[in-house]
């Protein structure tokens, strides 16, 4: 059933067994996985079934660091962040879950293995048609077209597969609002997480509406869900018991905040003088036997391992065909280099390009004095990418013009040598990951292995923010994921 919060009376008091704060990718998926069960299910949505501006408006605060769009980057409405998500989907490398010390990556506390059940799952929900990310075999067989073999082993072939993509909000909405258990609170927000007088279990949510009116919810277990930088934010801002903010004992709430480091325009030309060699799965998303893919090039681990790199995903597009507008003198010399007639024939392609980050603490969400509509202290994202970052990305294309030149390509960097990445040249995904970390060291980490937030045996925080780190692919195949894990541990045992 959907309520609107705004028609209950004020002081109004609701009992449940869970509450789930966020309909976005994770909460939807939470609600969906629990319901059918005997406990009561409350979802509690900022906002309505559509966007509206005052409600978006929740969301703006001030950076401290690179300019980031804070207000225009998420969506808070029924469905969250996925009614405007692009539906790239992959799963984390299992290189990822297991760190890298001398790059202070930290190692997750669970396995990519732990995972991949879920990931299989997450497959159906995110509407994927196939599951081969890593195996170039399948692709071959269906499209008859064997993925390129770059000389060498440091960059290798492997693939997105795109969800259509999935609006949770709409093509999930009958199944929520139709299960007998679960109750949706929309335009509502809460704005307090109130434990007990030890701080060791929620006893309540202070939940407020741009109506005017405000009511409390009172469950035995309850569910963050709603991103990397509103949860850290609420946490922070639950500060009536503990001054820092709940589960912040160790100042790590909102630390360690990771976003992929994207270069606007092209990082890098490629000139082929036979685009037949290069398969069209590179460059366009073919729809193959039911299933949208796209092949990208990415490091080896022995490549990363190696020279102690950071990953990265690197994706192709036609920037110029033959016949087409008068090419640069710089971009015939380049097709030239190849001999023969390429210069009239030959393909230029542009290079894409996400960098994984690396965690630093200075990266971070604060709040700051201003208040929102409803009271609640604003956000401060400081995030600026490291030198070491900046580095990465600049070897990471020196790997990619070694490997294509060997192969037979000519490869143009479009990166001036020694280039800074001044704060203006940076671009990033709109993805927001780390400021909850999952680390079974309290010490080191926010939540555990499960994602209950150390200390408070009630809480549980979901979604990208317990990321201990993050790869170099998009992040919300990943917290589907982790949300069908977070509810088989529900349903397999006690509310805490």
């Amino acid at each position: 059933m959907f309520i609107d919060g705004r028609t209950l009376p004020a002081g109004s008091v609701i009992e449940t067994d869970i509450a789930i704060i966020g309909a976005g990718a994770v909460g939807i998926t939470l609600a969906r996985e629990l319901r059918g069960s005997s406990r009561a299910v409350t979802l509690i949505e900022s906002g309505g079934l559509e966007l509206e501006a005052d409600t978006q408006a929740l969301y703006e605060g001030e950076s401290g660091g690179v300019e980031y769009p804070l207000a225009e980057s998420r969506l808070r409405f029924f469905g969250g962040t996925t009614n405007h998500w692009g539906g790239w989907c992959r799963p984390l490398l299992p290189l990822d879950f297991e760190g890298r010390d001398a790059l202070g990556i930290p190692a997750w506390p669970i396995t990519r293995a732990d995972l991949d059940p879920y990931y299989r799952r997450a497959q159906a929900i995110c509407q994927l048609g196939a599951f081969d990310f890593d195996d170039p075999e399948p692709w071959e067989a269906r499209t008859g077209l064997a993925p390129i073999a770059l000389p060498g082993d440091d960059l290798v072939t492997r693939f997105f597969i795109y969800s259509p993509p999935t609006r949770f909000g709409e093509v999930y909405r009958d199944d929520v609002a139709k299960a007998a258990n679960v109750n949706t609170y929309l335009n509502s927000n809460v704005v307090e997480i109130l434990p007990n007088e030890a701080a060791n279990r929620i006893e309540r949510l202070k939940v407020a509406t741009l109506g005017g009116n405000g009511f409390e919810i009172r469950p035995r277990l309850c569910i963050l869900a709603v991103g990397g930088i509103e949860n850290a934010r609420l946490l922070l801002a639950s500060n009536s018991v503990q001054a820092a903010g709940l589960g912040n004992g160790n100042d790590l709430v909102g630390r360690y905040f990771m976003e992929h480091v994207t270069a606007p325009g092209d990082v890098a030309a490629i000139a082929l003088a036979d685009e037949t060699r290069l398969p069209y799965y590179y460059v366009h998303t073919p729809d193959v036997d039911r299933a949208s893919m796209r092949a990208i090039l990415m490091p080896s681990d022995a490549y990363l391992k190696r020279s102690n790199g950071l990953g990265i995903s690197l994706s192709l597009y036609e920037s110029h065909k033959p016949g087409a507008a008068p090419l640069e003198p710089a971009v015939i010399a380049m097709l030239k280099s190849l001999g023969g007639d390429a210069a009239l024939s030959g393909m230029i392609y542009g290079v894409a390009c996400a960098l994984e980050p690396l965690p630093s603490a200075e990266n971070r969400v604060t709040l700051i004095g201003d208040r929102d509509a409803l009271g609640l202290p604003r956000s401060r994202l400081t995030w600026r990418p490291t030198r070491a970052e900046r580095d990465a990305l600049t070897n990471n294309l020196d790997a990619l013009a070694r490997s294509f030149g060997a192969w037979g390509g000519a490869v143009k960097l479009l990166v001036p040598e020694g280039a800074d990445w001044s704060d203006d040249e940076i671009g990033w995904g709109n993805h927001h990951m780390g400021t909850t970390r999952m680390s079974a060291d309290p010490k080191r980490g926010v939540v555990d292995a499960n994602g209950r937030v150390h200390g408070i045996g009630n809480l549980l925080v979901a979604g990208s923010s317990v990321f201990p780190s993050c790869g170099a692919v998009n992040p919300t195949f990943t917290i589907v994921a982790l949300a069908l894990r977070m509810a088989d541990h529900i349903k397999g045992g006690s509310l805490g």
